[in-house]
């Protein structure tokens, strides 16, 4: 499918992930004639990925960024909302349907380790996305093989060895192999670098931004780090228990954040220099859980500037060209 010529290659519509309580919360709920809870991991959230683009995508642990992430790759069938990749919905495809699909939207997961078959070769498994998804005859696989391997900074002579044979960083650029393999167009990224060291951090950041120029690839770039959101990321999305609280141009988003999440989650990033003027803003307590969020806004319980207003959830709107905010006091942060 080519989608070069499109002004979105990904659009998110109120896209929902609920999954039902099991265990004693069920049973109990169960005895009392009640509606089992759901734990509501992602809850209408919308967003759009531009082809050649790099939305970031930032919250803390248990927010529901790697749900969205196996929503959009469809590991996950989501409980409602749209999914549109070039204009076409692929939300709601059956795998037979969908499978025309998998070579165009690939990912890359957090753990490089338990993303490999350990009884395979480095050859075999990245072989194995060809053949699933080409119709490339063996000798042009194994060509191929050998390309993707340079391409990711590999010598072909890992080729033979298996996964406990290498690094860390070395497990982490096969798992980047293999999603570039099929040659896709968008290329969902959870946390990819946060298992490795710094040094290896920061050559596989540099390997993810040149293969995104040299393939035009987009990537929806999940990560715990600002900094390395900051250098990848054209926009940003933040995240905070299950649904999007901001969405702005990166530059704008780091220079002045309009939600007091965004703000607080801003306020964290250690700053090297012990001289250097800092932003003391901070949240009380921590993220509730997702079972059965009580109405309104979602970080009232524990914002030091909620309002009674706080009480009745905000929209997520356009306040400026480009930024979007649910949060009613927004004009007052930007004050």
């Amino acid at each position: 499918m080519d989608s070069r010529n499109i002004v979105t290659l990904i659009e998110v519509r109120d896209l929902q992930m609920h999954f039902p309580l099991g265990g004693f919360g069920r049973t109990l709920a169960r005895l009392r004639g009640e509606v089992a809870p759901v734990v509501r991991a992602v809850d209408s959230v919308s967003f759009d990925v531009a082809p050649g683009e790099t939305l970031g995508l930032v919250g803390e642990s248990g927010c529901g960024k790697s749900t969205v992430a196996r929503c959009l790759v469809r590991l996950l069938d989501p409980t409602g909302g749209s999914i549109r990749y070039a204009g076409k919905e692929i939300a709601t495809l059956d795998p037979h349907a969908l499978k025309p699909f998998r070579r165009d939207i690939q990912m890359v997961f957090q753990d490089p380790t338990a993303s490999l078959n350990p009884r395979l070769s480095v050859r075999s498994m990245v072989e194995e996305a060809l053949m699933l998804h080409t119709k490339y005859a063996p000798k042009e696989r194994r060509a191929r093989v050998e390309e993707l391997m340079h391409e990711v900074g590999l010598g072909r002579d890992l080729l033979d060895r298996y996964p406990h044979e290498l690094s860390g960083g070395q497990r982490q650029r096969v798992n980047i192999a293999r999603a570039i393999a099929t040659n896709p167009r968008f290329v969902v990224l959870d946390e990819p670098t946060s298992a490795l060291d710094v040094s290896l951090r920061s050559r596989a950041i540099l390997l993810l931004e040149n293969l995104r120029e040299h393939h035009g690839l987009s990537y929806l770039f999940i990560s715990h780090d600002l900094a390395t959101v900051k250098y990848l990321a054209s926009r940003v999305a933040v995240m905070y228990l299950g649904s999007i609280v901001e969405l702005s141009d990166t530059r704008d988003l780091f220079a002045k954040p309009l939600h007091p999440y965004t703000r607080a989650l801003l306020a964290a990033v250690p700053v090297p220099d012990p001289d250097a003027k800092r932003d003391d803003f901070a949240l009380a307590g921590e993220i509730p859980s997702p079972i059965d969020v009580a109405p309104g806004c979602r970080l009232r319980g524990r914002c030091p500037l909620a309002k009674p207003v706080c009480a009745e959830r905000p929209p997520l709107k356009e306040v400026a060209p480009g930024r979007f905010v649910a949060c009613h006091l927004a004009s007052e942060l930007d004050a």
